[in-house]
């Protein structure tokens, strides 16, 4: 790439993930070489089955192994993880090894409290022009979205989880 951009997949709507992942899978489809690091999440979830197959993508996790934060209260182990994930993320984006590279679930860690605002700043001031820039998550504070070049906000109409209590399905939300 010749010239990155920093984009911004946010709001209460499903698919923000999907989006970065969709971005993730045509990059390396063309060839480019796609780093992802999953904040908050830790699993051996379909799609992270799916991108392990692709020789130039590679994709790391930095969620506790204690679980989803949305029934609990973050810990030291949540920070921990969520530090650990934006110095590993900083090393991969500025290695030159990669053309995408996807903060996934980076708002919503700082939205939690895992880390500050200013660990986001520090990212986006410190993407090599050559290198695309995902985040995604809910809640992107005013400064990041402030910095992008592109923000796509995902906002829920309708939910089938809310209005017929569907829960997650496999292949589609799991």
């Amino acid at each position: 790439m010749r010239e990155g951009q920093f984009q911004v997949y946010t709001g209460d709507g499903k698919g923000k993930t999907t989006a970065a992942l969709g971005l993730a899978l045509r990059a390396a489809g063309a060839g480019c070489r796609v780093y992802i690091g999953q904040f908050m999440k830790r699993g051996d979830f379909r799609e992270v089955r799916s991108l392990r197959q692709l020789s130039n993508v590679t994709l790391e996790q930095f969620g506790s192994d204690r679980g989803l934060l949305l029934n609990r209260g973050a810990d030291r182990s949540d920070i921990d993880c969520a530090v650990s994930g934006h110095a590993r993320l900083l090393s991969a984006m500025t290695s030159g090894e990669y053309d995408l590279v996807i903060a996934d679930e980076i708002n919503c860690a700082c939205s939690f409290g895992l880390l500050k605002e200013s660990d986001l700043i520090e990212l986006i001031d410190r993407r090599p022009e050559d290198v695309e820039l995902v985040f995604t998550g809910r809640n992107a504070p005013e400064a990041v979205i402030e910095r992008a070049d592109l923000v796509t906000e995902m906002r829920m109409v309708r939910h089938y989880f809310a209005s017929k209590g569907l829960q997650a399905r496999i292949g589609i939300e799991k």
